[in-house]
Protein backbone atom coordinates (compact mmCIF):
# COMPACT_ATOMS: atom_id res chain seq x y z
CA UNK A 1 0.00 0.00 0.00
CA UNK A 2 2.84 2.25 0.38
CA UNK A 3 4.52 1.80 -2.67
CA UNK A 4 1.00 2.53 -4.49
CA UNK A 5 0.54 5.54 -2.33
CA UNK A 6 4.16 6.81 -3.04
CA UNK A 7 3.57 6.30 -6.70
CA UNK A 8 -0.47 6.81 -7.65
CA UNK A 9 -1.35 9.70 -5.21
CA UNK A 10 0.05 13.16 -4.48
CA UNK A 11 0.57 14.63 -1.58
CA UNK A 12 3.13 16.97 0.22
CA UNK A 13 6.66 15.66 1.28
CA UNK A 14 6.16 12.35 -0.28
CA UNK A 15 9.55 12.43 -2.33
CA UNK A 16 11.35 13.34 1.33
CA UNK A 17 9.22 10.36 3.24
CA UNK A 18 10.73 8.02 0.21
CA UNK A 19 14.16 9.51 -0.04
CA UNK A 20 13.70 8.41 4.07
CA UNK A 21 12.67 5.16 3.79
CA UNK A 22 15.25 4.32 0.92
CA UNK A 23 17.95 5.93 3.77
CA UNK A 24 16.76 3.39 6.42
CA UNK A 25 18.42 0.56 4.14
CA UNK A 26 21.86 1.90 5.15
CA UNK A 27 20.79 1.53 8.69
CA UNK A 28 22.08 -1.53 10.51
CA UNK A 29 19.93 -3.91 12.57
CA UNK A 30 22.20 -3.67 15.00
CA UNK A 31 21.64 0.12 15.69
CA UNK A 32 17.74 -1.10 15.94
CA UNK A 33 17.77 -4.26 18.04
CA UNK A 34 17.15 -3.19 21.78
CA UNK A 35 14.58 -0.90 20.83
CA UNK A 36 12.55 -2.88 19.26
CA UNK A 37 13.09 -5.65 21.39
CA UNK A 38 11.58 -3.06 24.30
CA UNK A 39 8.58 -2.33 22.27
CA UNK A 40 7.57 -5.95 20.86
CA UNK A 41 8.42 -7.25 24.82
CA UNK A 42 5.34 -4.07 25.78
CA UNK A 43 2.89 -4.80 22.49
CA UNK A 44 -0.45 -6.90 23.90
CA UNK A 45 -1.50 -10.43 22.57
CA UNK A 46 -4.19 -12.41 22.31
CA UNK A 47 -3.24 -16.10 22.30
CA UNK A 48 -4.51 -19.54 23.77
CA UNK A 49 -3.54 -18.11 27.50
CA UNK A 50 -5.57 -14.99 26.93
CA UNK A 51 -4.37 -11.76 27.19
CA UNK A 52 -0.92 -11.35 27.99
CA UNK A 53 1.88 -8.18 27.35
CA UNK A 54 4.82 -8.95 24.82
CA UNK A 55 5.29 -11.37 22.15
CA UNK A 56 8.35 -12.94 23.13
CA UNK A 57 8.52 -16.41 22.28
CA UNK A 58 5.96 -16.53 19.24
CA UNK A 59 6.28 -16.61 15.85
CA UNK A 60 4.82 -13.22 14.79
CA UNK A 61 7.47 -11.42 17.16
CA UNK A 62 9.61 -12.92 14.11
CA UNK A 63 7.34 -11.91 11.05
CA UNK A 64 5.19 -9.15 11.77
CA UNK A 65 8.15 -6.53 12.56
CA UNK A 66 9.91 -7.30 8.95
CA UNK A 67 6.90 -7.02 6.95
CA UNK A 68 7.68 -3.96 5.44
CA UNK A 69 11.17 -2.55 5.12
CA UNK A 70 12.87 0.32 2.74
CA UNK A 71 13.62 -2.98 0.60
CA UNK A 72 10.09 -3.96 -0.25
CA UNK A 73 8.56 -0.47 -0.31
CA UNK A 74 11.37 0.65 -2.71
CA UNK A 75 10.86 -2.56 -4.67
CA UNK A 76 7.01 -1.90 -5.18
CA UNK A 77 6.92 1.91 -5.85
CA UNK A 78 9.77 1.05 -8.59
CA UNK A 79 7.23 -1.52 -10.49
CA UNK A 80 3.96 0.72 -9.69
CA UNK A 81 5.68 3.45 -11.85
CA UNK A 82 6.21 1.24 -14.59
CA UNK A 83 2.68 0.05 -14.46
CA UNK A 84 0.37 2.27 -17.36
CA UNK A 85 -1.35 5.08 -15.40
CA UNK A 86 -4.07 5.46 -17.96
CA UNK A 87 -5.98 1.73 -15.48
CA UNK A 88 -6.00 3.81 -12.75
CA UNK A 89 -7.66 6.99 -14.44
CA UNK A 90 -9.64 4.79 -16.37
CA UNK A 91 -11.31 3.43 -13.01
CA UNK A 92 -11.14 6.18 -11.43
CA UNK A 93 -13.99 7.44 -13.76
CA UNK A 94 -16.08 4.64 -13.64
CA UNK A 95 -15.98 5.54 -9.92
CA UNK A 96 -14.12 3.23 -7.90
CA UNK A 97 -12.35 3.95 -4.69
CA UNK A 98 -8.47 4.24 -4.23
CA UNK A 99 -9.01 1.30 -2.14
CA UNK A 100 -10.64 -0.65 -5.22
CA UNK A 101 -8.25 0.50 -7.35
CA UNK A 102 -5.31 -0.80 -5.48
CA UNK A 103 -7.36 -4.21 -4.57
CA UNK A 104 -8.89 -5.01 -7.74
CA UNK A 105 -6.89 -3.76 -10.69
CA UNK A 106 -3.10 -3.18 -9.02
CA UNK A 107 -2.44 -5.69 -7.00
CA UNK A 108 -3.70 -8.62 -9.50
CA UNK A 109 -1.29 -7.43 -11.99
CA UNK A 110 1.70 -7.05 -9.43
CA UNK A 111 2.26 -10.76 -9.39
CA UNK A 112 5.82 -10.17 -10.32
CA UNK A 113 7.07 -8.02 -7.46
CA UNK A 114 4.94 -9.62 -5.22
CA UNK A 115 6.91 -13.13 -6.07
CA UNK A 116 10.43 -11.06 -5.65
CA UNK A 117 9.83 -9.21 -2.80
CA UNK A 118 8.07 -12.72 -0.58
CA UNK A 119 11.60 -14.20 -1.86
CA UNK A 120 13.44 -11.68 -0.43
CA UNK A 121 12.00 -11.43 2.11
CA UNK A 122 11.82 -15.68 3.27
CA UNK A 123 16.06 -15.51 2.59
CA UNK A 124 16.40 -12.58 5.00
CA UNK A 125 13.89 -13.86 7.54
CA UNK A 126 15.63 -17.69 6.92
CA UNK A 127 18.93 -16.32 7.34
CA UNK A 128 18.43 -14.62 10.47
CA UNK A 129 20.03 -15.40 13.72
CA UNK A 130 20.31 -12.27 16.02
CA UNK A 131 16.43 -11.26 16.21
CA UNK A 132 15.47 -15.03 17.10
CA UNK A 133 18.19 -15.61 19.50
CA UNK A 134 16.74 -12.50 21.35
CA UNK A 135 12.83 -12.88 21.13
CA UNK A 136 12.78 -17.01 21.28
CA UNK A 137 13.67 -18.82 24.76
CA UNK A 138 11.62 -21.86 24.06
CA UNK A 139 13.21 -24.45 21.73
CA UNK A 140 8.98 -24.67 20.10
CA UNK A 141 9.34 -21.29 18.61
CA UNK A 142 13.09 -21.16 17.25
CA UNK A 143 14.25 -21.18 13.27
CA UNK A 144 16.41 -23.56 11.48
CA UNK A 145 19.32 -21.00 12.11
CA UNK A 146 19.41 -20.48 15.91
CA UNK A 147 18.63 -24.14 15.89
CA UNK A 148 21.43 -25.56 13.90
CA UNK A 149 24.09 -23.94 16.79
CA UNK A 150 22.87 -26.80 18.85
CA UNK A 151 24.24 -29.04 16.24
CA UNK A 152 27.92 -27.74 17.73
CA UNK A 153 27.20 -28.78 20.95
CA UNK A 154 26.49 -32.53 20.29
CA UNK A 155 29.04 -35.21 19.85
CA UNK A 156 27.90 -35.59 15.46
CA UNK A 157 29.70 -38.46 13.59
CA UNK A 158 30.24 -36.00 10.47
CA UNK A 159 31.37 -38.28 7.95
CA UNK A 160 28.21 -40.56 8.26
CA UNK A 161 25.98 -37.57 7.74
CA UNK A 162 28.29 -36.13 4.96
CA UNK A 163 27.83 -39.56 3.44
CA UNK A 164 24.60 -39.61 3.31
CA UNK A 165 24.12 -35.86 2.21
CA UNK A 166 26.31 -36.74 -0.72
CA UNK A 167 23.58 -40.15 -1.88
CA UNK A 168 20.76 -37.16 -1.89
CA UNK A 169 22.89 -34.95 -3.35
CA UNK A 170 24.39 -36.51 -6.67
CA UNK A 171 20.62 -37.78 -8.29
CA UNK A 172 19.61 -34.39 -7.87
CA UNK A 173 22.52 -32.95 -9.50
CA UNK A 174 22.27 -34.98 -11.86
CA UNK A 175 18.54 -34.03 -12.47
CA UNK A 176 19.54 -30.49 -12.36
CA UNK A 177 22.14 -30.64 -14.96
CA UNK A 178 19.84 -32.25 -17.03
CA UNK A 179 17.01 -30.22 -16.72
CA UNK A 180 19.61 -27.21 -17.37
CA UNK A 181 20.65 -28.63 -20.72
CA UNK A 182 16.68 -28.97 -21.82
CA UNK A 183 16.27 -25.43 -20.63
CA UNK A 184 19.22 -24.02 -22.76
CA UNK A 185 18.65 -26.09 -25.50
CA UNK A 186 14.56 -24.88 -25.56
CA UNK A 187 16.15 -21.20 -25.28
CA UNK A 188 18.10 -21.83 -28.28
CA UNK A 189 15.47 -23.22 -30.49
CA UNK A 190 13.10 -20.10 -29.86
CA UNK A 191 11.99 -18.18 -32.16
CA UNK A 192 13.39 -20.35 -35.06
CA UNK A 193 10.95 -21.18 -37.56
CA UNK A 194 11.78 -24.30 -39.66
Amino acid sequence: MAGFAFVFLTWRGQTVILSIIIATLSVPFETIAIPLLLVVNNLPSIGPNGFTMGWLNSYHVQIVPWIADGLTIFLFVQYFRDLPHELVEAARLDGSTWFDVYWRIIMPISGPVLATAAILKFLAMYNQYLWPLFVTQSEQFRPVMVGLQYFFQLNIAWGEVMAYLSLITIPVLAFYLALQRAFITSIATTGIKG
